[in-house]
């Protein structure tokens, strides 16, 4: 089972690499910069996709009318044809889902004794904009043991050198506003179930709360489950709970498998973003993450390795 950034989980024969489901090479945009080596197709599973409907202007959000409406106008401005709207010079270009998402790098939980599979993912685009080589330098775009390089100016999030192409990227991860609210409107992201025999969705729910979150990164406190970004992946437990921290709460959660309700939780140290991991000995079960935190998230860096389990009884 492959759940990719783009949103689509794909299932294959592990012993051939053959579909399991329906898959389907579908036109996607072209042109933009370098059209001859673009594809004119792309894999569409059509098991199933955590992708959201495409974005449209409605979309866009703020935290007042002025920002909704500056969103809206930029969103104009831009290309944006749906999935694989490729990047061009000079104009902006939305990527949706962004590069973190629909599933990221901590992936899905499959319980295969109740055929469910559990993920958590991202709804976010990016707001992308190709530079010239020649531009890219002028930045001080290099990368990092460049002697050229002033401090860490690329990166994976903000702005990329891409060093051995003709173009340089500015990259507004999330699409934020000065205020650091994002353009779109929430959630941004969730957790799903998945019937592992139709890959027909059984419930889907915002992840994770705005207790961490405000604009200017002014925590709320507001316990609200909005749906935040995330990164790390759930575990499932014979006995139907999904543990999961991932979200920019700083909380680990226990959600019920069978209807998504939280049924506990509790406050790390430092930023979650990590797949725990659930494990026995000597008869006691316990629940281990690590709380490292993350930059891209903007949680908490920490170094703590937390483990949980329930109280002796007789």
């Amino acid at each position: 089972m492959l759940p990719t950034k783009g949103g689509d989980i794909f299932v294959l024969d592990r012993a051939t690499g053959k579909p399991l489901h329906q898959v389907d090479e579908v036109a996607v945009p072209q042109g933009g910069a370098e059209p001859d080596q673009r594809s004119p197709t792309q894999p569409f599973s059509r098991y199933h996709t955590l992708r959201k409907p495409d974005l449209v202007e409605s979309d866009m959000w703020g935290i007042s009318p002025i920002d909704q409406m500056i969103c809206r106008i930029n969103f104009k401005r831009a290309r944006y044809e749906g999935p694989y709207t490729p990047p061009e010079l000079g104009r902006r270009n939305i990527e949706y889902p962004g590069y973190n998402g629909g599933s990221d790098w901590g992936s899905v939980a499959v319980d295969p004794h109740r055929g469910v599979i559990i993920a958590n993912y991202n709804d976010m685009p990016n707001y992308n904009i190709l530079v010239t080589r020649q531009g890219a330098d002028a930045m001080g775009l290099f990368p990092a043991g460049d002697p050229r390089a002033a401090g860490s100016a690329s990166s994976a999030e903000g702005a990329g050198a891409q060093t051995g192409t003709p173009y340089g990227i500015l990259v507004n991860a999330g699409w934020q506003m000065p205020t650091g609210v994002l353009c779109t409107r929430p959630p941004y992201g969730g957790i799903r179930a998945i019937d592992l025999a139709t890959g027909k969705t059984l419930w889907d729910r915002p992840f994770g709360s705005a207790r961490r979150n405000g604009p200017f990164g002014m925590p709320t406190f507001i316990p609200l489950e909005i749906g935040t970004p995330n990164n790390g992946g759930p575990v499932v437990t014979a006995g139907g709970l999904i543990f999961i921290a991932a979200a920019t709460d700083d909380l680990i959660k226990a959600i019920d498998i069978t209807t998504g309700e939280i049924l506990w939780s509790d406050v790390l140290p430092a930023g979650g973003q990590a797949t725990p991991i659930v494990y026995e000995q000597d008869g006691k079960e316990y629940l281990v993450i690590m709380a490292g935190g993350h930059h891209f998230m903007m949680t908490p860096p920490g170094d703590a390795l937390i483990a949980y389990a329930l109280p002796d009884t007789k």
